[in-house]
């Protein structure tokens, strides 16, 4: 049975370690507060740059090569990641590997020189990322929907960044950052699988942070700077790529597992309403998805599909069609029993993968200062009726609160409109 240690040391640092028994393999998780909500406009995209700046040396790894040669030598796995609140940096690999995991990780993030000459080949590198999604409509509409949910600002705007901070920024930019947000107390570290309680020792020798306190804050969510429902980006591609869906609760709403089950009871998987009607029985996509994304201060529910060019006015009406539904006649009793299953199901399948363990609890941490357990969120899930899902559908799903945002060649977007009026 899964077992979880923790421990806060005096500087603040969140220490949590999970024994997976049976598992021969550890991830070491490093999470830390920061990301694009805590970006003002003009360094817009500095949390990703400085993810990528980490794996160009420290004290003992000095070079990108070291980095990479110590991982490979592992067999390891080792990745970062920047979202709107979060960043993480882990190292997957076998138990034996754990010290020097661990050795690479702190040597990346509080020994990091950010070296100039570095810095300079990165700026083409994310140039090249930022191109590749670019090229990438179904990423794109993705950052368009968000974009006109929430507006200009920091939520709203993609991790990436602008052209502009990944041309200019500096290594004094870099350090003044680092300097604000990775501290103890806005940092938690987490190992999960082949592990037992003194493995927090190992943590706290390698993690040897300077006392500091978070001098920055995520910029808060103004829901007044929205002030568009309707986004068209033209675009020659092969498919209509469109998201359709309204702002919906936080991660801290104590509603939101309401909104992961009626999300996936909408579009969640390959028997929910929207691939039955929209795919199977019209036939008008390949992939069509509903999904709840979360935040501290508010949440999104969104249908993302792929559609074909000539019936995009015939997916849409199909697909608020089905929003309208869920407002107006609600769900059944066996629609939820299903959905119940299936995420309990997903969750179940989450605790074989230390990766996903470590993520689960480090970001319980986090972000709600909590350790929630995988059967502690599956409680929830279960104790859903159909009245608190046919409540919140009411309240979620009205005409005047739906959002789309669609790239393709050009339509009658007049025509498109009519989904969201």
């Amino acid at each position: 049975m899964m077992q979880l240690h923790s421990k806060t040391l005096p500087n603040k640092l969140r220490i949590r370690v999970v024994e997976m028994p049976g598992s021969n393999a550890v991830t070491s998780l490093v999470l830390v507060g920061a990301g694009s909500r805590y970006e003002e406009k003009e360094i817009s995209g500095i949390s990703h740059f400085l993810e990528h700046m980490f794996f160009k040396g420290g004290e003992i790894y000095t070079t990108p090569k070291m980095v990479s040669e110590t991982i490979d030598a592992l067999g390891a796995e080792c990745n970062a990641f920047t979202s709107k609140e979060f960043v993480g940096y882990y190292v997957k690999s076998g138990k034996r590997h754990l010290d020097t995991s661990l050795d690479v990780l702190s040597d990346m993030l509080i020994s990091a020189k950010f070296p100039p000459e570095e810095i300079e080949k990165e700026r083409g590198v994310i140039l090249e990322e930022m191109a590749m999604y670019l090229d990438l409509p179904m990423y794109q509409v993705g950052w368009d929907f968000e974009n006109l949910l929430f507006g200009d600002q920091p939520i709203g705007r993609d991790e990436i960044g602008t052209k502009e901070l990944i041309t200019t920024v500096t290594q004094q930019d870099f350090f003044d950052y680092k300097n604000a947000l990775y501290t103890p107390e806005n940092t938690v570290i987490i190992l999960a699988g082949a592990v037992t309680e003194s493995d927090i020792a190992r943590i706290e020798k390698h993690f040897a942070f300077e006392n500091g306190v978070r001098s920055k804050n995520a910029l808060a969510y103004d829901p007044a700077l929205a002030s568009e429902r309707f986004s068209i980006r033209i675009r020659p591609t092969e498919q209509y790529h469109l998201h359709f869906g309204v702002v919906g609760l936080s991660l801290r709403d104590e509603r939101y597992p309401v909104q992961l089950l009626l999300s996936t009871i909408l579009g969640g998987n390959m028997s929910s309403r929207m691939f039955q009607h929209v795919r199977e029985a019209l036939g008008l996509c390949y992939s069509i998805r509903t999904s709840s994304t979360g935040y501290t201060d508010v949440g999104v529910l969104t249908t993302r599909a792929g559609v074909k060019l000539g019936k995009v006015h015939d997916a849409l009406a199909a697909i608020r069609y089905e929003y309208d539904r869920a407002a107006q006649e609600g769900v059944t009793e066996e629609e939820l029993r299903k959905a119940q299953s299936y995420l309990c199901g997903k969750e179940d399948l989450q605790t074989e993968d230390t990766e996903q363990v470590a993520l689960h609890y480090g970001l319980n941490q986090l972000l709600h200062e909590r350790d929630e357990s995988f059967e502690d969120l599956k409680k929830k899930i279960n104790a859903v009726t159909t009245d608190q899902l046919n409540s919140l559908a009411t309240e979620l799903f009205a005409p005047e609160r739906y959002n789309l945002a669609l790239i393709g060649p050009d339509i009658d977007d007049a025509k498109a409109r009519e989904a969201i009026s």
